[in-house]
């Protein structure tokens, strides 16, 4: 009888540590196009999301740039605040139109890629960051 309480005990801590062991958001709610979307570990769009924000992104916004552009890199802000600066569209280079040289779809991939990996989403100890 021991056995057996022991058993569905450990069973219980089990499935209470793989349902809190998800490593950041699974999904999210994107208030600039009114849609929900399911983030996928193997996604190939978060490489492709890695490559845009290199190139449309970090093309200014790096360390000891000239044209003063904060320094960004995708735990600069929380999900939240990522899902924010899409939405209100408050960067100086979304307002300066930089960001009207992106289609709609890209700017999606990359706010998806700033809200999956934004601050405090990184879970050392899942097994499901270990492709990053």
């Amino acid at each position: 009888m021991k056995k057996l309480c022991l058993g569905f005990f450990t069973l219980s801590l089990i499935g209470l540590f793989v349902s809190l062991g998800i490593a950041g958001p699974q999904s999210r709610f994107d208030q600039t196009t009114k849609t929900c979307r399911k983030f996928h570990v193997y996604d190939a769009l978060m490489n492709e999301a890695s490559n845009l924000f290199k190139d449309n992104c970090k093309s200014c916004h790096y360390r000891g740039n000239e044209k003063e552009a904060p320094f960004l890199h995708s735990e600069s802000k929380t999900p939240e605040a990522w899902d924010r600066a899409f939405f209100e569209r408050y960067p100086k280079c979304a307002q300066d139109g930089t960001w009207d040289k992106l289609e709609l779809r890209d700017l999606m991939v990359i706010n998806d890629y700033l809200f999956r990996f934004g601050a405090g989403t990184y879970d050392p100890n899942d097994a499901d960051d270990a492709y990053c």
